[in-house]
């Protein structure tokens, strides 16, 4: 892997925002439909939990197509130009991530193969708390309030324990997203190489391919490769519709993971947090309507509460900005004199020696 010749510079920043909307874009489209399509797999007769927690993943080799491309543009104007950026260390950080990944990905097929799509939502929506201090008691108001009515909301032919165990698994793959931003973004700063989007997205298809890894281990140990033709003759929506929930999960879910690495590059891992959580009324709203779940009054109170905390972030960010802003002004006010006075003493002694 050739890695001496260095990344292209930093992109200007209208590209830079153009590419930052493009992660948005892919981060709403993959938040809001991921969830639905893992949970009609589910409702519809799907039981593997590995096998939705390797969908999540197993989508990496598409980002081959924007690497080769960028690679083949970058011959037609060097021709000794590397295949590949990435260095050792970041490849390390790469496998360190994806394998993370791995895990927070099986966490979060159990969470939402146990929970409906509204009560999971919810719980996920937590993992802002690991990103933002300040959240911490709404969330676990959240919580708690979703404790409450379990019976009601829990699906039919499982039991307290699946539902319990769905719960806290919900509740550890939030905890584990929230940790993964901060160390994405730990990454880049701390990276010797100059960060473009083309390593980012290599980095994501480092992190794709262990954590894809790690999951067909699973998928191997528990025999649930061979188990896929089985379900697929028995899914409730017909065999042909089973393998396009497949694909269309894996498709979906790249988008999600592409999503939160370009908006962590060009924002940064709290505003990548923040857009996330504000994706819960969305999902909230489309199971609903697509999946006819149940919405209770708790719900409805712990996503007011959520959505308070999000608005509540919001404003002291403007707050902060408005300081900031105001402090800057005053140095630039007071260190303009000091400018003056300073070039006429220096002015003062040459024009004496000429006279």
């Amino acid at each position: 892997m050739k890695v001496t010749e260095k990344a292209p510079k930093v992109i200007n920043p209208a590209m830079k925002r153009v590419l930052l909307t493009l992660s948005c874009i892919f981060l709403v489209v993959g938040g809001c439909g991921g969830p639905l399509i893992m949970r009609l797999y589910y409702i519809h007769g799907g039981a593997s939990i590995w096998l939705t927690c390797w969908l999540q993943s197993v989508g990496w080799p598409v980002l081959l197509i924007p690497l080769a491309i960028g690679y083949f543009y970058r011959r037609s104007i060097k021709h000794n130009s590397c295949i590949f950026y990435i260095d050792l260390p970041l490849f390390l950080a790469g496998t360190v991530l994806g394998l993370i990944m791995g895990v927070d990905n099986y966490f979060y097929s159990y969470g939402f193969g146990r929970l409906p799509v509204s009560t999971a939502s919810l719980i996920m929506s937590s993992q802002l708390a690991f990103v933002a201090a300040f959240a911490f008691l709404i969330v676990k108001q959240t919580s708690g309030m979703l404790a409450l009515h379990s019976s009601s909301d829990k699906p039919k032919g499982e039991s307290s324990k699946q539902y319990t165990v769905g719960f806290i698994m919900a509740l550890a793959a939030a905890l584990l997203y929230g940790v993964t931003m901060p160390l994405m973004e730990l990454t880049y700063r701390k990276s010797r190489q100059e960060i473009t989007y083309t390593l980012v997205l290599e980095i994501q298809m480092v992190m794709g391919l262990f954590a894809t890894g790690l999951s067909t281990i699973g998928m191997i140990a528990s025999n649930e490769f061979k188990s896929i033709a089985e379900e697929a003759r028995n899914f409730g929506l017909g065999e042909t519709k089973y393998y396009m929930v497949i694909v269309w999960t894996a498709i979906v879910y790249q988008l999600v993971t592409l999503g939160i690495m370009g908006v962590v590059f060009y924002g940064s891992s709290m505003f990548t947090g923040i857009l996330t959580s504000c994706l819960l009324p969305a999902v909230e709203v489309l199971a609903v309507v697509f999946l006819h779940e149940n919405f209770q009054a708790e719900k409805g109170v712990s996503l007011g509460l959520s959505l308070w905390g999000f608005v509540s972030y919001f404003y002291g960010e403007v707050q902060e900005n408005k300081k900031a802003r105001k402090k800057n002004d005053l140095s630039s006010e007071t260190e303009m004199p000091e400018a003056t006075t300073s070039h006429a003493a220096t002015s003062t002694p040459n024009s004496t020696e000429n006279v």
